[in-house]
């Protein structure tokens, strides 16, 4: 574990100009008590012991944040740490995935047998595809659907954008007009549905979709996908895949404020973990036996 001099420097609050009470800890303090959380993925009361310890073996005279008052400050903890990404357009794969909370229902479930709903919660994730960082991340409710939140995953990248890929359940004309108010030149990268049908304009004007309509009916879905790289969309699986193995498959915080920042910790924890070391992959040649 390393902790810079600017973290220790920065621990404490910075003093009020305005009316109101004295907050002890800042901002990154409290997120970092929450990143070792997520990271051991320990309960609050645990991480404070953690936390305690890590100090003490630093030798520093530093006050730990209790676990009551990282809870409290998670629901109004303003940003997480930015993710740091190339300069110039970006190749943004888009998609989500389910996250279910904890209720009380759950604790009935267990003690008495009794059934409850189950609560979910959906994570959009916006990765970039030749680091693996991810760029953008919101988290929605259930019964959102994904097309709506295309526009608020790009509003978060501030680089220009060169392509856009995303799966079939993106597929629609309310998907491209949101990426084309972003950046008309972006290109975009969806498979349209078995039961996709050309526009009217087709044959004079057609709009992307529709190429990809007439490039699938002449070389087939499997040939349309090599030609345009649709393959790589794979690598926001990958992410997906890794947010559930390393920090979890549910949310721990019960408050919806809660689980936004909680979601926002553990993409924050996957991009510094990305940053400190990737392996660089090389497909070796198979000899015949």
């Amino acid at each position: 574990m390393w902790i810079t001099e600017e973290a220790i420097d920065g621990w404490e609050a910075a003093r009020r100009s305005t009316p109101g009470g004295q907050a002890t800890y800042s901002d990154g303090a409290i997120e970092t008590c929450l990143m070792l959380r997520t990271v051991f993925k320990l309960p609050l009361r645990q991480a404070e012991g953690l936390m305690l310890s890590v100090v003490e073996l630093l030798g520093c005279e530093m006050a730990v944040p209790d676990h009551t008052t990282v809870s409290r400050r998670a629901m109004t903890l303003p940003s997480i740490a930015e993710v740091h990404v190339p300069d110039g357009p970006l190749h943004v794969l888009i998609d989500s995935t389910g996250l279910k909370v904890h209720r009380a229902g759950e604790w009935l479930v267990e003690k008495h047998g009794q059934k409850s709903r189950r609560g979910w919660r959906k994570l959009h994730l916006a990765v970039h595809v030749d680091s693996g960082q991810i760029v953008a991340s919101i988290l929605t409710e259930q019964d959102v659907d994904d097309p709506s939140q295309v526009g608020p995953l790009l509003e978060q990248i501030t680089q220009d954008i060169e392509q856009v890929t995303a799966d079939g359940a993106y597929d629609g004309e309310p998907t491209y007009e949101t990426i084309a108010r972003r950046d008309p030149d972006i290109a975009v990268v969806i498979p349209p549905r078995v039961t996709g049908l050309l526009s009217a304009s087709f044959e004079a004007n057609p709009s992307p979709r529709d190429t990809h309509l007439l490039m699938i009916e002449s070389m087939g879905r499997l040939g349309w996908q090599e030609i345009s790289g649709y393959g790589q969309r794979a690598l926001v699986e990958t992410a997906m895949g890794r947010y559930k193995s390393i920090v979890g498959t549910r949310l721990r915080a019960r408050d919806w404020r809660g689980q936004k920042t909680e979601a926002a910790i553990g993409v924050a924890v996957l991009n510094r973990m990305l940053a400190a070391g990737r392996p660089n992959s090389v497909r070796s040649a198979r000899s015949a036996s």
